[in-house]
């Protein structure tokens, strides 16, 4: 062979070898890529498990306040019963359905009055929430 020839074919040999090697760098990356997705789903799902966890914390804590004796407690709980509305509109329906258990559950004849301000407070959010469902 002659010096061309070995010169031509060390060319193809190195061409070979960038577009093997840029092949197993494109599958390298591409096994780095779906491994990181895999770990953020993972990340992703855990916090959303961590974040219902937590939501359920309160919704049992708030529950437990509405019978308070004290008015800002009771607030609290049932600003904390909307903000869960708000932010798991599969958990609206339910709480609707607490509140209006607990107004039915706990009536009483204002006569003339106004009801107290927790109690306009759960009129309110469950007029809200059935109007969103209209």
């Amino acid at each position: 062979m002659d010096l061309t020839a070995w010169i031509a074919l060390s060319e193809v040999i190195r061409n070979a070898g960038i577009v093997v090697g840029g092949a197993i760098g494109i599958y390298l990356g591409w096994l780095r890529v779906t491994a990181a997705n895999r770990q953020a789903e993972a990340q992703m799902r855990q916090a959303d498990l961590t974040r219902r966890d937590h939501v359920a914390e309160l919704f049992n804590r708030a529950i437990g306040q509405l019978k308070d004796e004290k008015l800002e407690v009771r607030l609290g709980a049932i600003y904390t019963l909307r903000q869960i509305c708000k932010d798991f509109s599969d958990l609206s329906e339910p709480i609707v359905q607490l509140l209006t258990t607990y107004l039915r559950e706990n009536a009483v004849d204002y006569g003339d009055s106004e009801p107290p301000v927790d109690v306009r407070e759960i009129m309110r959010i469950v007029r809200e929430r059935r109007e969103d469902q209209r």
